[in-house]
């Protein structure tokens, strides 16, 4: 290891024991990341059940279970649960969106504030 290689893993190593400075452009990434963090977790957990629920629709319909279960027409079962989530994935963007711009517009003014003044200096 040349001593080029050695200064910046000090200095990396370093810099994650010494204090950071809180600048403005901190505090914007930070509400920045207030404003999209709800709508992208609803659209993970919403999605993630949607999914799972569709997939249970669809092993209804394509092996046994329903015979270990006790269904009688698995068939019919297995479609009105698949459609189910599948309704529930198709709505999961249009509700992501939705629940972004609502954020957006509470947090617009703010944003745009720090926004101006890091760009003025």
């Amino acid at each position: 290891m040349n001593k080029n290689d050695q200064d910046f893993l000090v200095q990396k190593i370093r810099t994650q024991y010494t204090e950071k400075e809180h600048t403005d452009l901190d505090a914007l990434r930070a509400l920045d990341a207030r404003v999209k963090r709800p709508a992208n977790v609803f659209a993970y957990i919403f999605g993630s059940v949607s999914a799972i629920i569709m997939g249970a629709g669809m092993s209804l319909v394509m092996t046994d279970i329903a015979e270990t279960v006790g269904i009688g027409n698995p068939m019919v079962y297995g479609i009105i649960i698949g459609i189910a989530g599948m309704l529930m994935a198709i709505i999961n963007y249009p509700v992501y969106k939705r629940i972004l711009s609502l954020r957006r517009k509470k947090y617009a003014g703010q944003i745009i504030a720090l926004s101006e003044k890091i760009s003025k200096g």
